[in-house]
């Protein structure tokens, strides 16, 4: 499965989030963004959705269409999720995780771990999406 991030920049984060605590606040800050790019690309925004991403990530697609053309192709079931359901906020290798359980538009169910970043200014950030496939399990 892709990911939006290279692990190695997730691995930057470890030291940086290891003791970090989630707060109420966190939590649902943490899903508006998810909800809010997801938002934009049902609406096909590029710009709105690349505004979600950390600036790891801009920086790696460099344009909202580069970035937006990475999610169409590789990420169907974040592009045009049929259903969305949250899950509890969890810590995977030091990393701020939102997983999120997706019915991709095929019907197959994932389950999306976003990768979370929270900004100098306190604003919390997507720094990457790994699809994990639920079929079997």
């Amino acid at each position: 499965m892709p990911t939006l991030a290279a692990m190695s920049t997730l691995g930057c984060a470890y030291t940086i989030f290891e003791f970090m605590e989630v707060t109420d606040t966190d939590a649902i800050n943490i899903r508006s963004v998810i909800e809010y790019q997801l938002a934009a690309f049902k609406k096909d925004d590029a710009q709105g959705a690349f505004a979600f991403a950390s600036p790891a990530i801009q920086a790696q697609f460099v344009t909202p269409e580069n970035f937006m053309q990475m999610v169409k192709t590789g990420y169907r079931a974040v592009y045009r999720p049929r259903s969305v359901f949250f899950e509890k906020i969890t810590t995977i290798q030091g990393n701020i995780t939102q997983p999120v359980l997706l019915l991709a538009p095929d019907g197959v169910p994932l389950r999306a771990l976003y990768f979370m970043e929270k900004q100098p200014n306190n604003i919390w950030r997507i720094n990457g999406c790994f699809l994990v496939s639920l079929e079997g399990k």
